[in-house]
Parts: structure tokens; sequence; C-alpha cells
């Protein structure tokens, strides 16, 4: 089996292993989580040469997911009017599941598109609409911790389901159908278990007196209530990203470590062992910032994000790569939670959906913004260019914590909202 690295259009960096009979797999690089346990990290043979491109720059990362983005934006916009998380979620969750046959039966590029499409809406459908549901059911005494579990078990899914998926492969011979036929099942579980399992608080929809003076000017207008979610809301919003813009994609730890002499057949490592120091630290992480101030844990955050970048710029050797790739699923396991929890903590209960679909929505975009100039940079003046330019605007971002602390009053643990 030869091993290569790709970029696919939809997930951006992918692992490739190019099988005897040309069949090809991929092992995504973007943790979603839920349901995408196997089968839509895969390619049928009938993209090759045609969808399949070869790594040019960090601009293609995050383009793929410009449509589960908007989807993101107008879902978590429609829960909030409808009063209700659980229908968009399962209904997500159940496109991504329904899209695995039609990889399985894809003929042609097109069905192939198409199979992508309904489940990169059915991604954009389910986001926002289920972190605002963890926001809600979760007490806030506990939300932290919620959220930590729940980045530290999509973060699991996202390195298991693949390799699992390549073992059946190997034990299959090669049969890629049917691994998208039992990709159905933990998507179906998934779907199942929020359907069934969840029961959801029942509440008014944003339109009603409960939250009628918030939602004022989206109500009247039709918008997506820009000017409606507070202004310690959109500072989390903004924080986001920036703490995005400093972040290099993590197929450029792949690079550094292919750069400096790691062999092809060696380079799933690198994510793997990124992510399991993400999944490992993420709940604990989550727990502590129930107990301390959020600010506090994300400038933390940014502090080993400046190390990482300071370790990969000048790493000498392949030891000090590999810690300069565990300190940066460190950081991801100290900051993409408590994020999350800020926006709950931050928005009203009736206008969750909403923020968290702006949070989404702006980090992607500085996704796409950062790939590009990660990758510009390394073109033209080397690695350490890239990293040394992330540990910067990092600092950066430490900067903008700061200014955050003292014009909004969310640093100190006692006053960060409660709203259920």
């Amino acid at each position: 089996m030869e091993c290569t690295i790709q970029w696919l259009p939809d997930s951006g960096m992918a692992f490739a292993a190019e099988t005897g009979s040309g069949h090809l797999l991929t092992m995504d690089g973007a943790p979603d989580g839920g349901g995408q346990f196997l089968g839509d990290k895969f390619d049928p043979p009938t993209l090759q040469g045609s969808l399949v491109v070869k790594f040019s720059n960090g601009l293609i990362d995050g383009a793929g997911e410009a449509t589960a983005l908007i989807a993101k934006l107008v879902s978590g916009t429609w829960s909030d009017r409808m009063g209700r998380r659980k229908p968009l979620a399962v209904a997500g969750y159940a496109l991504g599941a329904l899209s695995k046959p039609l990889f399985a039966l894809a003929g042609s590029p097109g069905m192939v598109l198409g199979a992508r499409l309904i489940d990169r809406v059915g991604k954009g459908l389910r986001g926002a609409p289920r972190d605002a549901l963890v926001a809600d059911i979760a007490p806030p005494e506990v939300r932290g911790a919620a959220f930590g579990l729940r980045q530290s078990l999509d973060t699991v899914g996202a390195f298991v389901g693949p390799l699992l998926a390549l073992g059946l492969m190997l034990l299959w011979h090669n049969d890629f159908q049917a691994i998208f036929w039992v990709a159905i099942v933990p998507g179906l579980m998934a779907v199942a278990l929020l359907a069934l399992g969840v029961r959801e608080a029942t509440r008014e929809p944003a339109t009603t007196s409960s939250t009628k003076s918030s939602t004022k000017s989206s109500t009247t207008s039709g918008s997506l209530s820009i000017p409606s979610l507070p202004a310690a809301c959109w500072w989390v919003v903004a924080l986001g990203g920036v703490f995005t813009l400093a972040r290099v994609s993590e197929a450029f730890l792949v690079l550094r470590a292919q750069h400096a002499g790691l062999g092809l057949a060696w380079t799933p490592l690198v994510l793997i062992a990124m992510n399991v120091v993400y999944a490992l630290a993420a709940y604990p992480v989550g727990r502590l910032a129930d107990r301390v101030a959020p600010l506090h844990l994300l400038a933390l955050g940014m502090g080993v994000l400046v190390a990482a970048d300071l370790v990969l710029a000048w790493a000498p050797h392949m030891g000090a790569i590999g810690a300069g790739v565990l300190l940066f699923g460190l950081h991801l396991a100290m900051t993409q939670g408590v994020l999350a929890t800020l926006v709950a903590a931050t928005a009203p209960p009736g206008l969750r959906g909403t923020a968290f679909g702006w949070f989404n929505l702006v980090s992607g975009v500085a996704m796409l913004v950062s790939g590009g100039a990660a990758g510009l940079l390394w073109d033209h003046w080397g690695p350490a260019s890239t990293f040394l330019s992330s540990a910067a605007m990092a600092l950066g971002a430490l900067a903008l914590i700061a200014v955050m602390a003292r014009t909004t009053r969310i640093l100190r643990e006692d006053q960060v909202d409660t709203a259920t």
C-alpha cells in the first residue's frame, strides 16, 4: 500500500493510501464528530484523476467547508426562531447518514459530488443547533465540562473512524462499497440516540415576549440578528476568529514533519498523536473552565500555542517536532471547548443558535484566510516563517484577551452568565 498526502475539496488536508486495486482511502484532518465515524473519509475510484488534487497551498484548507458554514448560520438562526434545536440537529445527522449509500452506489464524479453536498449540508445543518442544544440542557455549573466532553468525543471519532475504515479495507480486500454501507450504522445510531435519548427543554421561540426585547431588530427586519447579540458575545465571536487566524492548519504539522524527513508511510501518526492529546485533555480542561475564569484558560492556551509554534519553527530533530505537535494538541484542548462555553454564557438563551452560527462563520472565514497566508509564507520563506507568523498572531490574540478583560466583565468567574 502506498501512502501519500493529498487535498480533498470538501475537507481540506487528508491522508491518502493507494491500495493495490487502485481504490483511494482518506483520513480527514478536520474533526466534526457525531455520525462522521467512517465512510465519508473515503473516496471511491470514480474521483481519481478528477477531484483529488495535489497539495498546492494552504488556501484550499477550509474552502470546502463554505457550504457547511453558511448552513450553520442559517440553521442556528432557525433554531432560535422555532424555539427548537432537536429537529434541525436530527435532520443534519440524518442527511449525513443517508449520504453514505450514495457514496457506495456512486458511478460517476457527479454522483459523488451530490453525495458530498448532502453530507456537507447535513454537517452545517446540525452544527449550531447541536451546540446550542448542549448549552440549553447542560446545567450552567457544568457547561464547560459538557463542551469539553463533546470536543473530546468529537476528536476520538475523527481518528478512530478512519483507522477502523482502513482496517476493514485491508480485511475485506479493498471493498470500499462495503465500507460505505457499514458507515450507515453509526450514522443512524447517532440519529436514534439524539432523537430518542435527548429530551429538549421547552422554550418559547425567539419572537415571543420572553426574548422580544433582545430580538426586536431581527424580527422586524428578518435579518440574521446581527445587531441583537450582546457586545460580550460579539467579543467572543471576534476572539474565536482571531484565535483561528493565529493557528495554522493541522496540515502544516504534517508538512513540517515531512520537511524534517518523516516518511510518507508514517505521516498519519502526526495527526493521530495530536488528536490523542486533544481528546485526552479536552474534558479535564472543560471541567476546569467551570471552576476558574475562562479567559485565564484561553490566555494559557494561547501561550501553549506560542510555545508550539516556536518549537516547530526551530525544531532541530524529529523528537522536537513531536513535542511541538503534542503542544499543538494541548492548545486545541485548552481553547476550543472553552470558547464554545463562552459563546453559550454570553448569548441570551433565545439567541444561542444565532450566536453559534456567527461564531462558526467567522471562525471558518478566518480559517480560510489563515490557510492561504500560511501557505504563501511556506512557499516563499519556508516552514519557520509560517510558524513564527502564527506565534506573532497568537501574541496578538493574548493582547485581545487583555482588552476583552477590561472592556467586558466576563473574565471573573462569578460574572459569567448562568442563564439556563
